[in-house]
Formats: structure tokens, sequence, C-alpha cells
């Protein structure tokens, strides 16, 4: 006759479920720090934006970065690109670009947060509309959506849930993101031109 299981302690449940799931909680801490650092710097240095937009290229990547890691900063990234964009020492391209990189990189917090959480979303119709975007097109529906990113952290927690690789993702998010800020910029530079021309 064979003895009964024994129950494992709680504490070695515990330990087994962290160790199976350490990365997922390492990509959770990590975006919490993200955003808690970006948050921090922002509301102890109200001017830290706009000190920024004086390095010009360097400025509008690093800015991006920030605004694009984080959603408790009430910052346009939009209208950052805007103003770099109509400064006339700066090239539109040069700025679209900077920005788009810094997008890319940004956005990844809300990709590793979804990567580590896959419950952190609740599904209300923007969710299960994006969802279903995302399953059918994969990339593409990243891609078309970093372009207008009214509903984009959403699509980065999504991809992220859906195990979408990495690479993918911030191809896709660069490369709309891009288009999407060169476009502003050099609205902005032709507005400014015109402007100041009349």
């Amino acid at each position: 006759m064979t003895e009964p299981a024994r129950k494992k302690p709680f504490h070695i449940k515990a330990w087994g479920w962290v160790k199976k799931h350490y990365l997922s909680l390492l990509g959770l801490l990590l975006v919490i720090a993200i955003i808690t650092v970006a948050g921090v710097l922002y509301f102890t240095n109200p001017d830290l934006l706009e000190n920024l937009q004086g390095y010009g290229y360097a400025g509008a990547f690093v800015i991006s970065v920030i605004l694009n890691a984080t959603l408790i900063i009430p910052v346009s990234n939009m209208a950052v690109i805007f103003s770099l964009g109509a400064a006339p020492a700066l090239s539109p391209l040069f700025v679209g670009l900077a920005g788009g990189i810094g997008a890319g990189i940004g956005e990844m917090t809300g990709y590793i947060a979804g990567r580590s959480g896959r419950g952190l979303l609740t599904k209300n119709n923007i969710y299960t509309r994006v969802e279903k975007w995302v399953k059918r097109w994969g990339w593409i529906a990243v891609f078309v959506l970093s372009i207008f990113p009214f509903f984009f952290d959403v699509a980065g927690i999504i991809a992220g849930a859906m195990r979408m690789p990495s690479w993918k993702f911030f191809l896709a998010t660069w490369a709309g993101r891009t288009i999407s800020y060169v476009t502003v910029a050099y609205l902005a530079h032709l507005g400014f031109s015109l402007w100041f021309v009349h």
C-alpha cells in the first residue's frame, strides 16, 4: 500500500512559483522602475523636458524615450516633436528619426509589461478590438497602430502578452513612429517657414 503524497509547505510552493516566473517578475519590476524613475525625474524637475529640447536631436531622442515609456507624464510627445521640428536650426527629418528610435525603445515598457503579466488590462471594447487586429495582422497591426498612436499602449501590452518576438515589435513600432514623427516635424517646419516668410 502506497503512502498518500504529502502536501508541500507553502514556502516551498511559493519558491517554486517564483523560480518558474522569475523572468516575468523581473520584467514587471523593470517596467515599474522605469515608470517610477521617469515620473520622479519629471515631477521633481518640471523644466526637464523643456531643458532637454535645447539638446536638439539628442533631446528629441531622450524625451521620446521618457514620454513613450510612461503614461503618467502629462505632456504630448507629438507636441515636443512639433516644437523641435519648427526649430530653424534642426532638420525635421533628423528630429523625426531621433524621436522614432526613442519611441521604439520607450514603448518596450508596455511590451515587457504585457509579456510579464498577461492580465494587466481589463478586456473592454478597445482591448478586444486591438487584440483581434494584432492576432490577425501581427506586426503589421503594430506598425499601423504606432503611426496613429491613440490606442498604442494597449497594442504594446497585447503584443507582449501574445509573445510577439521583441525584435518584430520594436522594428514595427520604430518604423511607424518614425513615419509619424517625421511627418509632424515636417508640418511644423513648413508652418514655421510659411509663417515667417509672410
